[in-house]
Order: structure tokens, then C-alpha cells, then sequence
């Protein structure tokens, strides 16, 4: 059942790195050593990531990563200004992405329908051939629905950055662009880039489970390209939310995960369908509402920031659930619903483009 797999998320959030040190070992050989990394020969690249990130010694702490840092080393409020304008370009990019991306996927199936109907005419006169490993893939593959086909190349995206974190010439790179936190010097890209990196292999599969469970009523219900575009955007915006409350408490941590845009995803869903009842995985005889699990995890992750709960990033969890409560309620009648403007420029500009054929926006600016 789709909806059973809520009560991960109460369990697996954004991963906060532990590590305990010894000899003021500084934290980016830390990092490497708790998630499981070879602990490379110390190169001059890994000094330089060092320096990117920050130098300085940390203290043994149970969940997060601690920086000891002097007034001067401690993020601003006006370092925020940067990842402001980041999360808020990139989400209108990916929406405005996202509406081409529909309306190209809608004239291509228009062209191609006639062809694909032949194509399918051809395909039942030819002998089925039997432990074709091709068809069999094909087979599975049209047996997905369309959530699921959706969110595959994600999954895929996260588990080969899981892959990359295990290749020890890779580590400076991936230390600097797929871990957030304010401390450091790349602050936009690893606002992204971290939400397809995970700690652990426990970690990214749960977030995966998770997000495969709710993929089919997520994107039937918002379409494959508004899915991704909030997908994406949600991430960015989750984290920008993290890196406000660490610079406001002063807790300069580092956050992997996808649990942000995952919040938003479910919490979408569950403000669109509120009555949508839910199981708990080990527990599949409890079962209660779509919005009573909504408040529960809003709940818990209020406390939790509030009370300094340091083994979740609940600021970026919280973040991204409140982002999904606005785009179900006021964001896809703000944005979505609003994209036929931009999609008749682009119509426009294709038809031009194109020698003027077809002379003027056309109905099709609204798929």
C-alpha cells in the first residue's frame, strides 16, 4: 500500500554526520571516517576542502558536527542574501522549466501519435520471442505506473552520489558540493546537491522507500513535470530554511538527505487529500488520517527545534513540510495555474524560430 511508509519519515530525516574526536582531529576526516569512507593519505586537496569548508577542531558531541569558531568566523545574517536569491531563481527557473517541459512533451505526442500506433500495430505481427532479458525489462517497466517510472531517475541520481562517496579521489569534491552548511564557502550548489546525498546506506534507502511510496499519488495528482519541478525546489528551499536557524542559533552543522523535499512531497498529498488513510510499516493495523499524521510530524518537528533536538535536522524537515502545506494550498493556483503567459513567449518564440510557421500562440501554450 502507497501509504505505509509515513512512519519512516519519523525516523529518517536529514542526516546530521556524527563523529567523535580525538587529538582535535579536524571534521572533514570525521565525516569521512562515520560514514563508512577509506580514510584517505592526507593530500594537498584535502587541506585545500579543508580550508573551503573551515579549519577549525571540534568537540565530541552525541549528534551533530560543532564548529569552535570565533566571532569572526561565524556566518552573518548578510551571507543568507546569496542563498536567498539561489532558492528563489532556482525555483522559478524549475517551474518555468517545468511548463516547456509539458508543453514540448504534449506537441511531441500529438506528432507522434499516428507513428506510435503503427509502431504498436507492427510490434503484434512479430513472433514474441520468450527470455528476451530487453522485453522483460520493457515489461516491467510498463507495468510501473507513472509516479513510479518518474521518480526512478532520482533514485538512481541518489544512489550513484552514494556510489561516488565511497571513491576516495572523489572526497575532496564531494565534501566541498554535497554537503550543506553555512560554514562554508560553496553555499549555493550544496543547497541541491546534498538533498541526493545520504550518510548511510540505511539512510538513502528509507528516504527512497518513502518517496516511492508516495510517488503514484503524487504525481497523478500534479503531473510529472510540476512533481519535479517542486521536487527540486523543494530541496533548495528546505535547506535555505536550515541554514537560517543554524546561523540564527549559532549550531554550524552539517546536513545530507533528501528529507526535505520528501516533506514537502507527502505534505502536499496529505493537505490535498486530508481523509487519505495511512498505516504505520511495522504497524499495519493502526491507522489514521492523511492530516492527523500531517500535524503529528509538523508537531514533532516543532519541538524539536525548538528544543534543540540535535540528531535530525528538523529546521530543514519543518521547512520543507510547511512548503508543501503552501503549494497545495496557495502556490499551484499562484504558480502553476499561471504559467500560460510564459508558455505562449516560448510558443512564440518556437514557431518563429521555426521560419513562422503556425504564426501566432496557439492553444497549445496551455497544455
Amino acid at each position: 500500500m502507497a501509504w505505509r511508509s509515513c512512519s519512516v519519515l519519523f525516523r529518517v530525516g536529514e542526516g546530521l554526520f556524527r563523529c567523535s574526536t580525538k587529538n582535535g582531529s579536524r571534521w572533514p576526516h570525521n565525516v569521512q571516517q562515520k560514514c563508512g569512507f577509506r580514510k584517505a593519505s592526507r593530500k594537498p586537496e584535502t587541506k585545500k576542502v579543508e580550508e573551503e569548508l573551515g579549519s577549525s577542531r571540534t568537540e565530541p558531541v552525541e549528534a551533530e558536527v560543532h564548529h569552535r569558531t570565533s566571532p569572526s568566523d561565524t556566518p552573518r545574517a548578510s551571507q543568507l542574501i546569496k542563498p536567498l536569491v539561489f532558492t528563489v531563481g532556482f525555483t522559478g527557473c524549475s517551474f518555468g522549466l517545468a511548463a516547456i517541459w509539458q508543453y514540448e512533451s504534449v506537441k511531441f505526442r500529438v506528432q507522434s501519435f499516428f507513428d506510435q500506433v503503427h509502431a504498436d500495430w507492427l510490434e503484434k505481427l512479430r513472433p514474441q520471442k520468450r527470455g528476451d532479458f530487453r522485453k522483460e525489462v520493457n515489461r516491467w517497466w510498463n507495468s510501473l505506473s507513472e509516479g513510479q517510472k518518474t521518480v526512478t531517475g532520482i533514485i538512481a541520481a541518489n544512489v550513484l552520489v552514494f556510489c561516488c562517496w565511497r571513491i576516495p579521489s572523489l572526497q575532496p569534491t564531494m565534501l566541498k558540493y554535497f554537503i550543506s552548511t553555512p560554514a562554508s564557502k560553496a553555499l549555493c550548489l550544496p543547497m541541491l546537491l546534498s538533498t541526493f546525498s545520504h550518510y548511510s546506506f540505511f539512510h538513502m534507502a528509507a528516504n527512497m522507500y518513502v518517496l516511492w511510496s508516495f510517488s503514484s499519488s503524487a504525481v497523478s495528482m500534479l503531473g510529472r513535470e510540476q512533481f519535479m519541478a517542486l521536487y527540486l525546489s523543494a530541496g533548495v528551499v528546505s535547506t535555505f530554511v536550515s541554514y537560517v536557524s543554524k546561523v540564527a542559533t549559532g549550531r554550524i552543522c552539517m546536513s545530507v538527505g533528501a528529507s526535505g523535499a520528501i516533506m514537502t512531497i507527502l505534505a502536499t498529498v496529505c493537505t490535498k487529500m486530508p481523509e487519505a488513510k495511512l498505516a504505520i510499516i511495522f504497524l499495519p493495523m493502526f491507522t489514521f488520517t492523511a492530516a492527523n499524521a500531517l500535524k503529528a510530524i509538523v508537531a514533532l518537528d516543532t519541538a524539536g527545534l525548538l528544543l534543540g533536538w540535535q540528531f535530525f535536522d528538523h529546521a530543514a524537515h519543518l521547512g520543507g513540510t510547511m512548503f508543501g502545506i503552501w503549494y497545495a494550498l496557495y502556490g499551484h493556483d499562484l504558480i502553476w495555474k499561471n504559467r500560460e503567459p510564459f508558455v505562449k513567449v516560448w510558443h512564440n518564440f518556437r514557431t518563429q524560430g521555426g521560419g513562422g510557421r503556425g504564426g501566432g500562440a496557439g492553444s497549445g501554450g496551455s497544455a
